[in-house]
């Protein structure tokens, strides 16, 4: 099978909602995320993955969720139970240190931060492909939070804006390991052209240097 090289000046590296209170220890939502995260060595994993695309020139995306503020949804017809557990736990609120990106993943000069997505969509109400397509990606590689929410959604909602997917599938984390394995093995090979584990996309992006070296 032949794979697409991930070209530093066509690909984007997607980090999807990477907040203390996702993934770090002591954050709201860590407590259900931390059986997944263990099993799958999800930070970790996703550190790697930045590390190798960054030292490959690959640019640097992130997607964060909305952070709560009081009087957000204040006469609002329609609130999805995912929005309304986030507001009923108040998680990633302004000005919080939950609502703070995971040191790791502290924006870098040269990243792009899109605007805040309100429910699960990463493209949905933001700016995000707008800053793809201006920085010329045309293939994301996805990793973040949560698999099953909002890296499934921003997944479905890339594959149908033309880009080509590729989901790191051991860089992403749930709730359990049911909602991860929905995401990777039922729901992802409908939309990701690729679905890698961290190894093996750090290897491909390490393959796709040389062959520009060449």
């Amino acid at each position: 099978m032949t794979h697409l090289a991930y070209e530093p000046g066509s690909t984007g590296l997607l980090i999807i909602d990477p907040y203390n209170d996702f993934i770090s220890e002591g954050g709201k939502l860590y407590i259900y995320c931390e059986e997944t995260i263990r099993a799958l060595d999800t930070v970790d994993n996703m550190e790697h993955v930045m590390k190798a695309c960054r030292s490959a020139g690959i640019r640097v995306f992130i997607a964060p969720h909305h952070r709560w503020c009081k009087g957000d949804f204040l006469r609002w017809k329609h609130q999805p139970p995912a929005q309304a557990g986030a507001s009923r736990t108040q998680s990633f609120a302004e000005g919080t240190w939950g609502g703070q990106f995971h040191p790791a993943f502290s924006p870098q000069e040269g990243d792009a931060v899109a605007q805040q997505h309100w429910v699960s969509s990463g493209f949905q109400n933001t700016d995000l492909d707008l800053l793809l397509r201006q920085s010329g990606v045309e293939k994301v590689i996805i990793i973040g939070m949560r698999a099953n929410t909002c890296v499934d959604t921003t997944m479905r909602y890339a594959a149908e804006l033309g880009y080509h997917v590729t989901l790191v599938k051991d860089a992403i984390a749930a709730f359990s390991m049911d909602e991860v394995r929905v995401t990777v093995e039922i729901n992802a090979p409908s939309y990701a052209s690729e679905i890698l584990s961290s190894a093996e996309v750090i290897a491909r992006i390490a393959g796709s240097i040389q062959k520009e070296e060449r």
